[in-house]
């Protein structure tokens, strides 16, 4: 649920805070106040595409917070993506700022847009005032179908399957087209599979025998130089060390004098110490090292072989081990294509896979659909549309990602008329009403704990208006509802008022939203009922709606 909405120098809105409560809530206003900033601002928060020309004139830039309460799957999706809070909170951030640079936030933590909309999905729900113009196209019908059945899974499911078969029906299909083609391409493949394959070269092979050689081919420079240095510390004329042992024992004599040379002798007595370390290192070092030219010649043998290979092969030397890996699978998916009776078996078989699914999810479709059009055809009764009805068509089609089956709305506007078609439905009211009986019914379905309905009861009016706002009211028992509205028999059911408004400050409008009291809901009402002037008349009436 939605708890509160920081807006910062959103496009004519300075700063705006507001608290939301469960329920039902409407926000009205006058035309052009700005009634449906509120919605935008919100999309924006939840991931929604954003430019410069949101940010307010002369402010840097636009600056929108939304906190939320915590459901069970919203927490589980906070947790995967590490984003939870202690505190069990959420709280979205996003910034537009005036070059049309954006920033978001979860929790405080950097987020990308396509989070904040994955993470918005189970948050809103959201029907736009132009929802039912979504509603016209079949892909549209189709998906509300399914979500209303939860039947996604499913769909995907489908969708999973018709590809894997499509791709191995593709595959046959080049085949028997180009067969002289694949030949070739099999042919290069075994030889160079071959190749590597005499060279047998190993993950990491290639950094240690390059060491190795390293180390063959300066045995001696190294042999000398750790000689050198054994010698200059332990067994020259003066070796170091013993100089170094003079020094502080000097030194230790004169610490009855002075205390403060103490840091020095024990620090001379360290570096005595790490010096006979080291004698004994480079000892150790001589015993163990010797020359091996037998050895040497091997190594180099070697890798002049990889150096070769890899050459041939258009690749860095440590990738071979890799490429031979590449080589070896594609070698093998064309072996396999290259059995005809083998690629025609696998594709029936994943033909048959496909139509599996998809015959499931058509029983799955048409239990579905009887539901819808039962619920829809009583919701348009409610809406003045008595005698009309709706229908869920599901008319077969060739294989296809989606199933095997177009779904398609039907309405008749009232009795005794054919269904047709919802795209063919010629009155903008029906089909206003119609798209938002669909939408109070299918939003029953999903989880979602906030829905917004902005301005859905565009071309509603009169005693149909009361219906809709008991509807929405209905729906709010069960969970938030949000809804931008001009009827004033939809807002006087809301259990939450605000009011949306705009004045002129210094030659700039800025908009301002304020939570209604009972007697600013009575003006307010009166307001829309009437126009501009409001008589008593109109004020009896207001607090006649709100009493209903």
């Amino acid at each position: 649920m939605l708890r509160t909405l920081a807006i910062r120098d959103f496009v004519i809105v300075d700063v705006l805070e507001l608290e939301f409560s469960s329920g039902f809530s409407v926000l009205t206003g006058e035309t052009g106040a700005g009634k449906s900033i509120l919605i935008d601002a919100l999309t924006l928060a939840l991931g929604g595409r954003g430019d410069a020309s949101m940010v307010r004139e002369s402010a840097a830039k636009a600056d929108i917070s939304a906190e939320f309460s915590v459901s069970d799957n919203v927490q589980q999706w906070l947790l995967e993506n590490e984003f939870s809070d202690p505190e069990q909170q959420l709280i979205l951030r996003r910034t537009i700022d005036n070059a049309g640079r954006s920033k978001a936030w979860i929790n405080g933590i950097t987020a990308t847009a396509a989070q904040l909309r994955e993470l918005g999905d189970l948050l809103v729900d959201i029907h736009g005032q132009h929802a039912h113009q979504s509603l016209l196209k079949a892909e549209a019908q189709r998906s509300l179908l399914d979500m209303q059945g939860g039947l996604q899974e499913s769909a995907a499911e489908v969708a999973t399957r018709y590809k894997a078969w499509r791709n191995l029906s593709r595959q046959r299909e080049e085949f028997e087209t180009n067969a002289k083609n694949v030949l070739q391409e099999r042919e290069r493949l075994e030889w160079q599979v071959g190749e590597l394959d005499k060279l047998q070269i190993k993950a990491g092979e290639w950094e240690n025998i390059s060491q190795e050689h390293s180390r063959l081919a300066h045995a001696a420079s190294l042999l000398d130089g750790a000689q050198e240095a054994a010698t200059l510390i332990s067994d020259s004329d003066h070796p170091v060390l013993s100089q170094l042992t003079a020094v502080q024992q000097k030194l230790l004599k004169l610490l009855d004098y002075d205390a403060a040379l103490k840091p020095v002798t024990e620090a001379l007595e360290s570096a005595c110490i790490n010096l006979q370390e080291t004698t004994y290192a480079l000892n150790d070092y001589l015993n163990r090292t010797e020359l091996d030219p037998a050895r040497l010649r091997e190594v180099e043998q070697r890798v002049e072989t990889i150096h070769t290979t890899a050459r041939r092969f258009h690749v860095a030397p440590e990738y071979l081990h890799q490429e031979f890996a590449t080589l070896s699978e594609q070698l093998k998916q064309l072996s396999d294509a290259s059995d005809m009776d083998a690629l025609r078996l696998q594709e029936e078989k994943a033909y048959q896979h496909y139509l599996q699914a998809a015959q499931q999810l058509s029983k799955a479709r048409e239990k579905t659909a009887k539901t819808l059009s039962v619920e829809v055809t009583a919701a348009m009764q409610e809406l003045s549309m008595t005698g009309g009805s709706f229908a869920v068509s599901l008319n077969a089609c060739e294989p296809a990602a989606y199933g095997i089956e177009q779904v398609e709305f039907l309405v008749a506007g009232h009795a005794g008329v054919q269904a047709r078609p919802l795209a063919k439905v010629a009155s903008g009211g029906e089909l206003a009403r119609i798209s938002l009986a669909i939408s109070v019914i299918t939003s029953g379905a999903t989880a979602t704990p906030t829905l917004i309905f902005d301005e859905v009861d565009s071309g509603i009016g009169g005693g149909v208006a009361e219906v809709v706002g008991r509807l929405l009211k209905r729906l709010g028992q069960d969970r938030q509802v949000l809804c931008v509205t001009h009827l004033p028999q939809v807002a006087s059911q809301a259990n939450q008022h605000f009011q949306v408004s705009k004045t002129n400050h210094d030659g700039k409008t800025i908009s301002h939203i304020d939570a209604l009291d009972n007697k600013q809901r009575v003006e307010e009402i009166a307001r829309m009922l009437g126009g501009i002037e409001i008589t008593a008349t109109t004020r009896k009436h207001a607090r006649e709606l709100l009493a209903s």
